[in-house]
């Protein structure tokens, strides 16, 4: 395989800007074919990207697979040096990392710099990692017997990440499994693949083996590669249900362990008691931040009472206000949507909705003062969409019940407390929730009675912080732990037992009968 430079050098052909693998400490052309990496605020092609064919697939776990018995074997607490060497580099480059991430995803710079310092905050939690892989001791289990627990590494594990958060997602998996020992192999999305690599040489200069981070840019043939090869143990996976469910099930198949985390229909429930003010504020930037392209955006608004009289207009006039341009301009709220695609398929919800009889309060594709087709002032080519607006939205409805990872945001009504609660809990995704109200009874009885994986109390996206761990429930979560926290550190180890009795204490004779405690 051909060695690449990277990053790639600035050239007028946009097929000599080519983002490679990572394999075995070096960047690397690979065998497979190319795919065109866009500016969303643009629309400009700005690189490539290398696709992975099987030999690519097979080099990368072959490396990961005869560096990881070292790494496994160098003491916690070196390799938590390595570690520190690498949160002082993403401290160092943070700007630097957010541009890139901005340049190929469309988000705000600033959002994307709120993205790496999330990842920094994860590999601040994995330089812990001595403390975490603390076995436990019990002296005396039965006569002349010591019992104890140890975690150790699964061997190579591989991470399958989303467009949207390219370095936060990775750095949900990557940090803590190598940090337990293991060797790890990521396929991030082909649409904003850069961060990944950057993140690599970031890892190489502060001291990591080759072999024990690798990366792998692909598409399906990647990712089934992955799913079914013999040297992988364990499969993490950030995306949309159905993948979710793909991932979960065609890894078990294989004997592997899969932690799979899928989609997400957030609400945001308001009481009429809220300070009104601040759930507007709450609304316009949880559901139209990053273009509503995270898995923790809020994109059902169920307004108690009469709440939705009093903030529909206020709602509806903040989103027609939004500022929506190139993420690198210091006055954006909004960026432009990952691609094309993308705009076509929000387009089509949101002709969906009112087909199904909605009302259409603000529409995204439309400009709000002219009424011609939504564009930001030279960048005619990016892919935008303005902020989308409903109201009268009924559970039956498709824009209500499906992911549509978009600036579009949906009204609910319903009389009381107990229907929001019935509302939500009837939802088949459960990733995030969040309540808004000044009634402390009403706030104990919404987190303990709402079937979701994640709740804020006056907190409109409650991402748990690093030692916490993240996860949603029902279809929002394949698997039985949650990303990064402590589940993460048992998720990327297996507990051995180990029994211990010396020959001085050991009785004469065979023992037939189940032993036991004497």
């Amino acid at each position: 395989m051909a060695v690449a430079k990277f990053p790639p050098e600035p050239s007028s052909s946009p097929a000599a800007q080519l983002i490679p693998h990572w394999i075995g400490g070096a960047a690397v052309t690979g065998s497979g074919v190319r795919l065109p990496v866009f500016n969303p605020a643009t629309g400009e092609t700005v690189r490539q990207v290398a696709l992975a064919g099987s030999a690519d697939v097979e080099a990368a776990v072959a490396s990961a697979r005869a560096a990881q018995p070292a790494w496994a074997q160098t003491p916690a607490v070196r390799r938590a040096r390595v570690l520190a060497g690498f949160l002082a580099l993403l401290n160092e480059e943070r700007d630097a990392l957010a541009a890139l991430i901005t340049q190929e995803h469309g988000k705000v710079f600033s959002d994307a710099q709120g993205e790496v310092t999330r990842g920094i905050e994860i590999v601040e939690f994995a330089c812990g990692i001595p403390q975490l892989l603390k076995g436990a001791f019990t002296d005396q289990v039965s006569t002349g017997i010591d019992n104890w627990t140890l975690r150790q590494p699964l061997g190579v594990v591989a991470g399958i990440t989303p467009f949207n958060f390219p370095c936060m997602v990775p750095c949900w998996m990557f940090p803590l499994a190598i940090a337990c020992g293991n060797a790890f192999v990521l396929k991030p999305s082909e649409r904003d693949p850069s961060a990944a690599v950057f993140m690599a040489q970031l890892l190489k200069r502060a001291g990591l083996p080759d072999g024990v981070f690798n990366v792998l840019q692909g598409d399906k043939l990647a990712v089934d590669g992955l799913l079914d090869h013999p040297d992988v143990r364990a499969i993490s996976f950030v995306g949309s249900t159905p993948i979710a469910h793909y991932i979960y099930q065609r890894g078990a198949q294989h004997g592997k362990r899969v932690q799979a985390l899928g989609g997400a229909k957030n609400h945001m429930v308001v009481m009429p008691d809220a300070d009104l003010e601040q759930a507007v504020d709450a609304l316009i930037g949880s559901a139209y931040g990053s273009a509503g392209e995270r898995c923790m955006a809020i994109s059902v608004a169920v307004l108690v009472g009469d709440t939705a009289d009093k903030m529909l207009p206020k709602l509806a006039a903040r989103a027609r206000e939004l500022r929506v341009c190139d993420g690198m301009e210091a006055q954006a709220e909004m960026g432009p949507v990952i691609n094309q695609a993308a705009v076509e398929r929000i387009r089509g919800y949101i002709e969906d909705g009112v087909k199904s009889g909605a009302q259409l309060v603000v529409d995204g594709r439309r400009h709000p003062v002219s009424g011609a087709d939504f564009a930001v002032p030279g960048r005619e080519r990016g892919f935008f969409l303005g902020a989308t607006l409903f109201d009268q939205v009924k559970p039956e409805m498709r824009i209500y019940r499906e992911e549509i990872f978009g600036p579009v945001l949906a009204v609910v009504r319903v009389p009381d407390f107990a229907a929001a609660v019935n509302l939500v809990n009837a939802h088949p995704m459960a990733n995030g929730v969040a309540c808004y109200t000044r009634d402390g009874n009403v706030a104990r009885e919404f987190a303990r009675r709402i079937e979701v994986g994640m709740v804020g109390i006056n907190v409109p996206i409650p991402v748990p912080m690093a030692w916490h761990g993240f996860g949603g429930w029902k279809g929002s979560l394949f698997g039985d732990m949650n990303a990064y926290g402590e589940e993460g550190v048992r998720f990327y180890t297996r507990q051995k037992s180990v029994m211990q009795r010396w020959p001085e204490s050991t009785p004469k004779g065979a023992e037939f009968a189940m032993p036991t405690a004497k």
